[in-house]
């Protein structure tokens, strides 16, 4: 008997014919670099998540370090955030010249505590990054009002959450308003949605996006596009140092179909992440995700915690063994060689949740195209690995 191999993929992008064509479109139009499409998709992105302005990069790590620079971080600065996260929000850090002071996260969930901000704040502190982990929006109302009180800007990594909600003075809002002074999006692959990998940033601050727009194009003081549809000779000028951190029009083509996309697909990872909460309540010792009454997740992954007498990564090997793939829970920079070195980042508190969480849980599959029975066949899978059987309330 033959086994099944990567049976249930961790995720699955929803693409298809229109996406084909809409870069089919960009192909033949003859303009394929940054320009109307890019325009069309920051506007499109404005407008969805309710944002004066929307900047469209080449991915999340550099709207990240844009950010940064925005807001003022530079040699010598101190960030205060997660080490419970993507390395990338850390490195975003460091391309500053600043150090990221981590702290630990909430004892329910993988976001940023906030009350453990303020004992990390020191007169160095120049800005605070919150994650909205796995999609799950973080405490933002307590984290803008930290930075407020002790006037440091906040941004928000939102590299998972594209299309998740916080109730805000009474009204549900998108993750990207934004409440704190920028919000930073991925369109990588892994994400909820996708234009082969890409960023986008959004501010109140028209400053800032003037900013951004110089600095994602080598601080060229006249874009492409108004330099070709000029009738007269233009000449730019470089008055400061920019980077190549540009969307292309195929890119945003792609991005355009996938934003119409959204709703659809945030509704059936929702419903899904129902079926694995409905189902999985009745697997012993797994302690599954909370979604507190004032978040509404996109559900980017489904993390849950293992009981303490499983392995991760066995568990995590008899389940591929099986054709289920999952990946270990979200790592911790500090733990990794790259900030091994003195001075590369300074903890605040022993991180001892944040350590946990990387050893202890995984994140199941979870896709818009996934089918109730996959759902099931990865709970009742994931249950006789564990120990334990998966016992369903009686329909």
């Amino acid at each position: 008997m033959t086994r099944a191999f990567h049976q249930i993929p961790v995720a699955r992008p929803v693409l298809d014919e229109k996406e084909a064509l809409a870069a089919q479109r960009v192909v033949l139009s003859g303009w394929v670099t940054q320009g109307p499409e890019v325009a069309a998709f920051e506007r499109e992105f404005a407008e969805l998540v309710g944002a004066p302005f929307a900047c469209a990069v080449s991915n999340c790590t550099t709207a990240l370090h844009l950010a940064l620079m925005a807001v003022g971080v530079g040699q010598g600065d101190e960030v205060t955030t997660v080490s419970h996260s993507f390395i990338a929000t850390a490195n975003a850090i460091r391309y500053c010249g600043a150090t990221p002071v981590f702290i630990d996260i909430e004892p329910q969930g993988f976001n940023i505590d906030p009350n453990l901000i303020e004992a990390a704040i020191t007169p160095r502190t120049k800005a605070i990054v919150c994650v909205h982990q796995l999609g799950m929006p973080c405490d933002l109302s307590r984290i803008v009002e930290i930075g407020k009180q002790r006037s440091i800007p906040v941004i928000e990594d939102a590299a998972c959450a594209i299309g998740s909600e916080i109730l805000w003075n009474g009204q549900w809002e998108k993750i990207g308003a934004p409440r704190g002074d920028i919000a930073c999006f991925s369109f990588h692959p892994r994400k909820v949605i996708t234009t082969g990998d890409g960023g986008m940033l959004t501010t109140v601050n028209a400053d800032h996006d003037r900013q951004f727009r110089l600095w994602r194009q080598h601080g060229m003081s006249v874009t492409d596009a108004v330099r070709h549809g000029s009738k007269s000779v233009i000449y730019e000028n470089y008055d400061l140092i920019g980077y190549n951190y540009r969307l292309t029009d195929l890119q945003a083509a792609i991005g355009r179909e996938q934003l119409r996309r959204l709703p659809d697909i945030i509704a059936s990872r929702r419903r899904i992440a129902d079926q694995y909460g409905e189902q999985l309540q009745y697997v012993d010792g797994i302690t599954l995700p909370v979604e507190p009454q004032w978040a509404r997740s996109n559900w980017q992954s489904y993390g849950v915690q293992l009981p303490p007498w499983a392995d991760q990564r066995a568990t995590m090997q008899a389940l591929l063994d099986r054709g289920i793939s999952t990946r270990r829970g979200i790592m911790n920079s500090h733990l990794e060689k790259a900030y091994s070195a003195p001075g590369s980042c300074r903890l605040s508190g022993d991180l001892q949740l944040s350590t946990s969480a990387q050893s202890g849980t995984i994140i199941l599959p979870l896709f818009a195209q996934m089918t109730a029975a996959e759902v099931s066949l990865v709970v009742d899978t994931l249950a006789d690995v564990v120990g334990q059987p998966a016992q369903r309330a009686q329909a």
